[in-house]
């Protein structure tokens, strides 16, 4: 089982990181269906998967020199408080998190095939300003608390689809995924020590997928500054429409 799940995750994440996404909303699906992770134990597990898997990415992209600047902070700041509330949110209020399915398949559909569709070179500059990002980054750490995702599927194809270039998003938003989701696996636990019932991370299952997303990530990291831009926004595109299929499929 485990062997499985650190093929999975190496595979994954290889093919996310380029574009700044963990990998780990691609992941639930096969905790669930695959390896039997109970809820809502698979939201923290998935966390914690990030935190082990996004330092391989965030090394590599560190030796190119790409840190994500600003945007990195600007992130961290929304996220950060919107995943300790969505955490909460999920043990507490929305046991089986299937609440904003069909929001997240709205928003990520159309988002992803017009990344992939688009044609000629890249969009015209429309950044958006600091308020807006913090609050955007807010609402999307507190998805990431409820379904155990980084935020990295739903802010990069924002940000690069405003006409930032992937060698500056994906840095930020993988920096962002980890911080957040150490945020959040505490969370669980502190949460975990009050309730019955499996709300703490499956550690074995979270560790060996971590495993692989760290070396996946590193493979990926690796491979972005060789991929033309188009390449990477493309690739983006695919994972966030798979994305959007897969919370459809659940929403009805």
């Amino acid at each position: 089982m485990y062997a499985a799940a650190l093929g999975a995750s190496f595979t994954i994440a290889t093919l996310a990181s380029p574009a700044g996404v963990s990998g780990a909303v691609l992941l639930l699906p096969f905790q669930v269906g695959v390896l039997g992770t109970p809820s809502p134990a698979v939201t923290p597990t998935n966390l914690l998967y990030n935190v082990v898997a996004t330092p391989g990415a965030l090394y590599r992209y560190w030796r190119q020199r790409q840190t994500g600047g600003r945007l990195t902070a600007v992130l961290v700041a929304g996220t950060l408080p919107g995943v300790v509330a969505g955490s909460i949110i999920r043990v507490e209020l929305l046991p089986g998190a299937r609440a904003f399915d069909a929001v997240i398949a709205s928003v990520l559909m159309p988002v992803g095939a017009w990344l992939v569709l688009r044609k000629g070179g890249g969009p015209r500059r429309r950044w958006l300003p600091t308020p807006v990002l913090v609050g955007m980054s807010a609402c999307v750490g507190c998805v990431g608390g409820i379904y155990g995702i980084g935020g990295g599927s739903i802010l990069a194809p924002i940000l690069i689809g405003s006409g930032r270039a992937a060698t500056e998003v994906a840095p930020a938003t993988l920096a962002a995924t980890f911080v957040t989701s150490v945020a959040g696996v505490v969370t669980f636990l502190v949460l975990s020590s009050g309730h019955h019932g499996p709300v703490a991370p499956d550690w074995g299952v979270g560790l060996a997928l971590g495993a692989g997303g760290l070396l996946g990530g590193y493979t990926g990291a690796r491979l972005q500054p060789h991929l033309p831009e188009v390449a990477i926004r493309r690739l983006l595109g695919v994972l966030v429409v798979a994305i959007g299929i897969r919370y459809a499929v659940l929403a009805g």
